[in-house]
């Protein structure tokens, strides 16, 4: 019966991890996605400049 509840044990660790790591990616993804909405917030503050953004100098 040693080996069952090795096997078990294994079982219950993988879960706990397969848990943890996708709790851990949920968390990254939140915030991702809160320093998108920031930095789209601060690029509407930023005033308009006429001609900023145009043309691309591809030679450098």
């Amino acid at each position: 019966m040693s080996m069952m509840s090795d096997i078990a044990g294994l079982s219950v660790s993988m879960h706990a991890a397969q848990l943890q790591q996708s709790v851990s990616i949920s968390i990254a993804k939140k915030s991702m996605d809160s320093a998108e909405l920031a930095a789209q917030e601060l690029l509407q503050m930023l005033p308009a400049q006429p001609g900023v953004g145009e043309h691309i100098n591809t030679c450098a």
